[in-house]
């Protein structure tokens, strides 16, 4: 028999630490919550990541991700595959540490649209329902753009976001903290070419700070130096908003907050009504704690709150075959299409940028657009970003090149400061089939089932990305480039080859217990103590980058759980 250690009662336990768990850290320890953070990943602080430009360790062997040889997911297409594990990262990239994926995003920063979070009601009121495609389970969130507003506002400022103005996106009650972050040769371009086809183009919002910021915690951010080496690292200059220069530091500065790294929790502990606390494992020792807690958040990705909450049997799992149950259902990831062009007489300096620096436009997303004549719904905001090209993975070729040899090299040198690419981040809407549950087969490394993802495309998803794509197309042709990419397949989800580490749903939010797992404070319908914060919680994946949404559902969750603990009881 196993030993475990049980340790005194706290009132709130997070599981993660990352952007979602350091914000409910941050806001609960000031309300005067003691708060716990278990984070499985080791501690990082900015000095961590100083000078620590290596693309190799941390682009290409992802020193940042998480250990797939302890913890992964098993993935299929469909029901009638069988599911394998995957053993290298490929799709997606997923964090580990203090920080969590927050430590190595670039910073693309979006709000959703306000016909996101009532996509069911618009659609049927704009169009009638048989608009709505047969297996697709679109649903409201039930929560409106305005009730949200108020926490994007909270992480814009926490985050110190940078931007100016950015048509055809929600109504905003206040500016952004900061201004927006210079634009480049090739950004221009962007804009003046989708200006002059009638289109509205702005400068991307992003978490790199274009000018030094105090943030209302007091947390000093940097200015960005432009030099990348943002995506799949860390910041050394603390300029890219993360977990680690922002809400961690302010929840330890309470004397209310306890980090614990290298401690994965493997069980929620419940009693069939309530949780009373979490089951984890020292990382160093092996040794087990079991750690009593009045409220339990579940903060870490997508795949972990899905899976602790099985494996935990905590909640209704999902059944494909009844569209009964809610914990794994609608999950969700993104369509990803873009063109690149190939300029003989343009020449850029493309080792210069960051992480967040792009040029975007959202005429063809959410519904800017009218899709009467159109067989899908929703689209993607389309950018042309500038985030620095690094010399071992950023090597783009014309169509027709050899892709090895003297002809290969040459045409890589060329092209390396003539090349860009013009993509969307499409919305992905959920559909029946499209799941996630315990794999029957495979266990990590505490005996514990694998989360198993069942994903493809739907019909939906397939003629969206062929429309975004050839809008790409059309602006790169516009743009002058002489060399154009072909339009890329979507006959199948490829989980090998990357794409952005946007995965959502699994723990939908809703205003109903049959349909959803969360209510609009990310709280468990079926225990009213366990709070299950992150992407799991989107009903679908719009056209944006998903993390902003993610940190103003943490603030909103946060008020739920300090609301909790004073007066107890389910939050409507």
């Amino acid at each position: 028999m196993v030993m475990v250690t049980k340790l005194p009662k706290t009132d709130v336990v997070t599981v993660g630490v990352g952007w979602t768990g350091g914000i409910i850290a941050a806001e609960c320890s000031k309300a005067g919550l003691k708060v716990v953070g278990l984070e499985r990943g080791r501690n990082r602080r900015t000095e961590d990541f100083s000078m620590k430009h290596d693309e190799l360790r941390y682009a290409l062997r992802y020193e940042n991700g998480q250990d797939l040889s302890r913890q992964t997911l098993t993935f299929r297409n469909n029901r009638n595959q069988r599911a394998l594990p995957m053993r290298q990262f490929g799709s997606f990239l997923l964090g580990e540490g203090v920080g969590g994926a927050g430590t190595h995003w670039n910073g693309l920063t979006d709000r959703y649209s306000p016909y996101d979070f009532e996509i069911r009601s618009n659609t049927i009121e704009k169009y009638g329902e048989n608009k709505i495609p047969d297996g697709l389970t679109i649903q409201d969130w039930g929560i409106t753009y305005d009730e949200i507003e108020p926490y994007y506002v909270k992480f814009e400022k926490m985050a110190g976001i940078s931007a100016d103005e950015t048509p055809l996106r929600g109504e905003r009650s206040e500016p952004f903290p900061n201004p927006a972050m210079k634009s480049t040769p090739a950004m221009d371009l962007f804009i003046e070419t989708t200006s002059n086809m009638g289109l509205d183009p702005f400068v991307m919002p992003a978490a790199n700070n274009s000018q030094p910021y105090e943030n209302p915690d007091g947390q000093q951010l940097a200015a960005c130096q432009y030099n990348g080496f943002c995506e799949r690292f860390g910041c050394e200059y603390g300029a890219k908003a993360s977990p680690n220069v922002t809400v961690i530091p302010t929840a330890e500065a309470t004397g209310n907050f306890e980090l614990r790294p290298n401690s994965e929790v493997i069980e929620v502990l419940h009693d069939g009504e309530k949780a009373t606390g979490v089951l984890y494992v020292d990382r160093r020792t092996g040794e087990r704690f079991e750690q009593p807690a009045e409220v339990v958040a579940l903060t870490s990705y997508t795949f972990n709150n899905t899976r602790l909450l099985l494996a935990s049997e905590l909640g209704t799992p999902y059944n494909p075959e009844t569209q009964r149950g809610t914990v794994g259902k609608n999950y969700c990831y993104q369509v990803i299409v873009g063109t690149d062009g190939f300029f003989d007489d343009k020449k850029f300096n493309l080792a210069m940028g960051s992480g967040g620096l792009a040029a975007t436009i959202d005429n063809f997303n959410a519904d800017n657009f009218d899709h009467t004549d159109l067989d899908f719904l929703h689209g993607g905001n389309i950018l042309m970003g500038q985030y620095a090209k690094r010399p071992i993975a950023n090597n783009q070729v014309p169509p027709g090149t050899p892709k090895w040899g003297k002809e290969f090299k040459e045409q890589s040198i060329k092209y390396f400061n003539r090349s860009i690419n013009v993509y969307t981040y499409g919305a992905c809407l959920p559909h029946v089939n499209n799941y996630l549950d315990l794999d029957p087969t495979y266990k990590d490394i505490h005996g514990y089932p694998l989360i198993r993802m069942t994903f493809d495309y739907s019909d939906s998803d397939r003629k969206r990305g062929h429309f975004l794509n050839e809008q790409t197309k059309k602006i790169m042709q516009e743009m002058g480039a002489t060399h154009v990419s072909e339009n890329e397949s979507m006959e199948h989800y490829d989980i090998t080859e990357y794409k952005a580490t946007h995965n959502t749903g699994g723990v939908i939010m809703g205003a109903d217990p049959e349909t959803s797992a969360v209510n609009s404070y990310l709280q468990m319908w079926e225990a009213d103590n366990v709070f299950v914060v992150g992407g799991s919680a989107y009903p679908h994946q719009s056209g944006y980058n998903a993390t902003e949404t993610l940190g103003a559902l943490a603030y909103r969750a946060s008020e739920g759980i300090i609301d909790y603990s004073k007066n107890g009881g389910s939050l409507v």
